[in-house]
């Protein structure tokens, strides 16, 4: 439908002429002159008679063939809102169905509101309840928005750009919601080339560059189409399908991919009289050339939600590129390109479909904002219980100013800040949903009004986050943050994490981190070099202790073999030795003195466990509880050594557990855990806490403790809170 050249209201009276009654054909002209005396002396942003706007509105809608109502309408939809007419005087003038459409596009810019955000709001609110209300509402909207895209280059690039965006976000998804490709793919490509001018005329240019090679290659595969075709005895009509910038645009952005990668720029569109020839061309296709696995769609079948059907398929074409072939009867070409507005089209003067309930019966969302609708007539009390589910897995939402976002089902706050831009995201330090604080989990929902909190001291966004956000966008945002903003900061962070695990393992550090042995193990990790391996730790892209692990292995192999022997030789002896004095552990090996002892932290034995000692290489006899699965292993068995707790299970001494606490994620309930754990006048040294999706909360504590009898009796306590499901004790 791109059309950039000014029809005179001689056209639009010749295209109307073309399928409406002469009786109607008056009707529509006695519109334009009422419109021409309203608008008389008001000039557009450039310069022309105002009236050459209705005058192109009323043109699209006659392209569309709508009824000789709604191109009136079209005449008519800025009288109320530019002039002095009244919606009281088009009735009179008209009929009431002419001003109820005319007030359904109609702004209320007359009516004032606290703030132009909260204008901005209410006009949508009406455009969507006056949508329910007859489809031909958008119709209007919709060929009025094309046209002043067509003329946007007269206004300010600030107005470009925010027009644009609106279009992108509200106007577009509409069109495709509705069917109306032939409207949506214009109002795409006009958007992306005032949003982003410099991919819009690369584009352009490669596809001139292309287009003689294109055009010959899809010339080649028509004449065997048609062929095959003929020798079956089928009639069709074959045509190449045109390409829209916009959509190559969006594969190469979403899918990452160059110009030359995308395929689908060769298709071809074959057009049949039946369902039933649909199908043979399909086989006959299929037989001509190799069809590519999952690339086969029926929508004729299974429609889509916007009425759409076609058939899909792509094929290994005759020079070995994929080639794309869309197969349907004319009238399902005429709804792919139409849509919606392919059933009030006239034929012959009369209308094929005059009801617009049966219409929007077809169109699930139209029922859900006319049952909203009946739930209030309140404006603001609407736009609360409003939901606007233009798409199945999308919602939108607002800003404060009033511009329109649309994000996938599921979003939380922040993806919505990195929409905006990527700063935002990276200070965004909280957000308010319709004027409420709420925390940064929170699913947003359609119609919702977000502000989000920044502050310019924040120190970026938190690792947790990238598991928080829905959007790839978002995820790719944070994971850049991390790794290009902060490298120096996660270099060295992860220089330290590093250093300090590869003295865990008892060696010195000139011994391990050499420029050869850095080298080795960067290249084990598939990084460039040291400095991409340490910020990758910082940024947690890898584990220091996979890092020291690697560095320290064969120092260890060389130790270890030292060690061995003398280790061995202790067990041997075990019984033999006298007993040893006490140790800062509160264990003991029986019968052997002398030895390093430590608790492991994996399992955090307390008196009162059963424990086994376990020699390790380097680093003395590491005590684990009896049921800890780290010493079950064929090779420990042989380095298990007998140990005991010293002095009874009350010596005064406190033990590190790791407990962990489920319950329904009510308000209060991490307070009543805190201040049941303090009651029993014990000690937490950590709180880690987290929610799911089905409202389950899961708090980790780490809590100093005097021996399992202590442990039970906090636990005991723990599980008589309501709300509490489960209270466990966890090995790291």
């Amino acid at each position: 439908m791109a059309n950039e050249q000014t029809l005179t209201i001689e056209q639009v009276i010749d295209k109307v002429r073309g399928y409406l009654s002469d009786q109607d054909v008056a009707f529509v002209q006695s519109a334009y002159k009422y419109a021409e005396q309203a608008h008389h002396n008001q000039y557009r942003k450039s310069g022309e008679p105002y009236i050459i706007h209705p005058v192109q509105v009323a043109g699209i809608l006659a392209e569309l063939e709508m009824d000789p109502v709604t191109v009136a309408a079209g005449f008519l939809h800025d009288v109320v809102e530019d002039t002095n007419i009244t919606l009281k005087d088009l009735e009179k003038a008209f009929n009431k169905e002419v001003a109820m459409l005319v007030d359904g596009v109609t702004k209320l810019g007359k009516i004032k509101y606290k703030s132009q955000e909260a204008q901005q709001a209410e006009n949508h609110r009406k455009m969507f309840l006056a949508m329910a209300q007859d489809i031909r509402v958008i119709l209007i909207k919709l060929a009025d928005r094309l046209h002043n895209m067509r003329t946007l280059k007269h206004l300010s690039p600030e107005k470009q750009r925010r027009i644009s965006n609106e279009t992108l976000e509200i106007f577009a998804p509409l069109a495709h919601r509705l069917g109306i490709s032939t409207i949506k793919w214009e109002l795409e490509d006009t958007a992306l080339r005032y949003l982003n001018p410099q991919q819009y005329y690369r584009i352009v240019n490669l596809m001139k560059n292309k287009r003689a090679e294109r055009e010959h290659h899809v010339r080649e595969v028509i004449e065997e189409i048609r062929k095959r075709l003929d020798e079956v005895n089928l009639k069709a009509e074959i045509s190449g399908r045109p390409k829209h910038i916009y959509s190559i645009y969006r594969k190469m952005v979403l899918q990452n991919k160059q110009f030359n990668e995308i395929y689908d720029l060769l298709a071809v569109r074959v057009l049949v009289e039946s369902i039933k020839d649909c199908y043979a061309v399909l086989g006959v296709i299929h037989t001509c050339w190799k069809p590519m696995p999952g690339r086969f769609k029926d929508y004729i079948a299974m429609p889509k939600a916007n009425m759409y059907q076609s058939l899909h398929t792509t094929v290994i074409g005759p020079k070995g590129d994929p080639l794309e072939v869309q197969i349907r009867t004319v009238e399902m070409h005429q709804i792919a390109e139409y849509g919606i507005a392919a059933h009030w089209a006239y034929k012959e003067g009369k209308q094929q479909n005059q009801d617009p309930k049966s219409l929007q019966d077809k169109i699930t969302w139209f029922r859900e904002i006319l049952e909203w609708q009946n739930d209030t007539s309140d404006a603001e009390e609407f736009m609360e219980s409003l939901k606007i589910d233009l798409f199945s897995d999308m919602v939108f939402v607002f800003t404060p100013k009033g511009d329109v976002y649309e994000l996938p089902r599921g979003s939380v706050p922040l993806d919505f800040a990195y929409r905006i831009h990527t700063e935002i995201g990276n200070k965004t330090i909280g957000a308010k949903v319709n004027g409420k604080i709420v925390p940064l989990e929170y699913v947003l929902k359609t119609g919702d009004i977000i502000e989000i909190l920044t502050s310019k001291h924040s120190y970026g966004p938190s690792q947790d986050w990238i598991k928080l956000v829905q959007t790839s966008q978002a995820k790719n945002k944070i994971r850049q943050f991390f790794k290009k903003q902060r490298r120096e900061e996660n270099v060295e962070k992860g220089k330290e994490l590093v250093e300090k695990e590869v003295l865990k393992y008892d060696v010195e550090l000139k011994e391990v981190l050499t420029a050869e042995n850095l080298k080795m193990v960067a290249e084990k990790f598939s990084f460039a070099n040291e400095e991409d391996m340490y910020a990758a730790v910082g940024y947690n892209g890898i584990t220091a202790a996979q890092i020291a692990t690697r560095l320290t292995e064969k120092l260890r192999k060389k130790r270890g073999q030292e060690l061995e022997e003398t280790l061995l030789q202790a067990v041997s002896e075990v019984k033999s030795l006298p007993r040893n004095k006490k140790t800062d552990t509160g264990v003991r090996v029986i019968g052997v003195d002398n030895l390093l002892i430590r608790l492991s932290k994996c399992c955090n034995p307390v008196p009162g466990d059963e424990i086994l000692g376990f020699i390790t290489k380097g680093r003395g006899v590491s005590v684990h509880r009896s049921d800890c699965p780290n010493i079950h292993t064929d090779e420990a068995k042989e380095r298990l050594i007998p140990v005991e707790w010293e002095g009874g299970a009350s010596d005064g001494k406190s033990y590190n557990v790791d407990i962990e606490i489920t319950g329904y994620d009510r308000r209060g309930l991490l307070n009543e855990v805190l201040h049941a754990i303090n009651e029993s006048k014990t000690n937490i040294t950590a709180v880690t806490g987290r929610t799911d999706r089905n409202k389950m909360a899961t708090i980790n504590i780490t809590i100093a403790i005097q021996n399992v009898n202590h442990l039970q009796k906090i636990a005991d306590r723990l599980k008589q809170i309501h709300d509490v499901y489960s209270v466990r004790r966890i090995m790291q």
